[in-house]
């Protein structure tokens, strides 16, 4: 019962560090499985899918110890169970990946359906269609995924039917201790494909070809543990380049690979932002009006849809109308109705939503409907004039690593309030 309580209207200034990849993270925690022994992960975001994680891997077992606020040593030597809790694995999305993880190095796996934000239909078939190739059998009871390989694994080829973040991660981690050569087709690019790729190899795998649209693994008959620092997260640093945009302020990134933001960046100067580029960092400003633009989002290296939501919360305010296509997700734009809150007319039909934008957005009471959609609104209470409230933050703090003290490190009057009970839930 927490909300974001925020007054606009502040350009924010100053500097931010942006923490690491939360997507990456959520991959290479379950991955650790693999090495049967330490592994210290470094530049972890300290969120809750990554205390999720966490939490899972230490009720099968393994010992985990933290160094410091970003640093974890994971002994996985004494894992022995192959079954994820059901509480555990329904509280986020990721928790799909224990299912490669347990079937390479055990060759069998039982998770529960996950949990996440709603985006409409995300099915795993792909990742099924992966461990079948590799000699695993699978079914789902109860809500319960089970799969076993009782003949151990082998490499194989793999075309997935569509471009799949989740299943590519997967079919890697299964795949990297198969018996022969995997290649696997049509995967997807994304800056966290290669990191989680670069990890296992640390660890003494063989895998090449990551961020190519094919990946070729050549399986190794044990892996060990090693010490690996996570890349920084694209998608927090592009929400900080949108906070910036949006208030008209000036904002020094920190602890960036601008090439990752290379999608973000030309949006944003097309909108009318001014990017400047160092060698890990980027400074985004703005001065003029903010100028309408038409989007598609694509998989990696186009415009990636986890920033859909933050930039039609711009785009509200651009001088003009812009139409969004949302190329991955179905159901990504139930949020627009909190936006129509605060003065916009959006309209949507189907995958595309057309933006008129307005001079000023009217504070309101907004709901946090996912994560990326919570953080939009967090965006555009930060651009009203007056005082907005954001409810269910809990989706919010997901992904964002302190995102309170982050902004008000910028200057922007937000915080964080407990809700006040309600005369019928006293009772109850």
């Amino acid at each position: 019962m927490e909300k974001f309580v925020i007054r606009g209207g502040n350009p924010l200034m100053g500097e931010v560090v942006v923490s690491g990849a939360k997507n990456a993270a959520v991959a290479i925690l379950p991955a650790t499985i693999l090495a049967k022994g330490k592994c210290v992960i470094e530049n972890l975001p300290n969120i809750s899918d990554v205390t999720a994680s966490v939490d899972i891997l230490s009720a099968m077992g393994a010992q985990v110890r933290l160094l410091n606020k970003h640093t974890l040593e994971v002994d996985t030597s004494h894992i022995t169970g192959t079954v994820v809790p059901d509480e555990l694995s329904r509280q986020m999305r990721a928790s799909y990946y224990f299912l490669g993880a347990l079937l390479g190095r055990f060759g069998q796996a039982t998770v529960a359906m996950p949990g996440g934000c709603n985006l409409g239909p995300r099915p795993i078939d792909q990742h099924l269609k992966a461990f079948t190739a590799f000699g695993a059998k699978d079914s789902v009871e109860g809500g319960m995924i089970d799969v076993r390989a009782e003949n151990g694994l082998r490499g194989e080829e793999v075309f997935f039917d569509t471009v799949t973040v989740g299943a590519t991660i997967n079919a890697m981690l299964a795949a990297v201790m198969a018996e022969g050569t995997t290649v696997l087709e049509n995967v997807a690019k994304e800056p966290h494909i290669v990191d989680v790729a670069n990890f296992l190899n640390t660890m003494g795998a063989d895998v090449r070809g990551a961020g190519t649209d094919v990946i070729k693994i050549r399986g190794v008959k044990k892996m060990h543990g090693c010490t690996y620092s996570i890349i920084p997260d694209q998608i927090e640093a592009g929400s900080y380049m949108v906070a910036a945009a949006i208030t008209g302020g000036n904002v020094l990134i920190q602890n960036v690979i601008p090439k990752h933001l290379e999608p973000i960046t030309s949006k944003l100067e097309k909108a009318g932002a001014t990017v400047e580029e160092f060698d890990d960092s980027v400074r985004v400003s703005r001065q003029g009006d903010i100028e309408p633009l038409n989007i598609k989002t694509m998989p990696h290296p186009g415009f990636p849809t986890d920033m859909q939501p933050l930039m039609t919360a711009l785009l509200c305010l651009a001088k003009g109308t812009s139409i969004i296509t949302e190329g991955i997700w179905e159901n990504r734009f139930r949020y627009v109705d909190e936006l129509s809150r605060m003065g916009v007319n959006i309209q949507v039909a189907g995958r595309v939503a057309v933006i008129e934008g307005v001079h000023h957005l009217r504070p309101a009471p907004l709901r946090a409907t996912d994560l990326r959609a919570g953080a939009a609104m967090v965006m555009a209470a930060l651009a009203a004039d007056g005082v907005s409230e954001i409810s269910e933050i809990g989706h919010i703090e997901r992904g964002y690593e302190d995102i309170v003290g982050k902004l008000q490190g910028l200057g922007a009057d937000i915080r964080r309030v407990s809700k006040p009970e309600t005369l019928l839930r006293k009772a109850l």
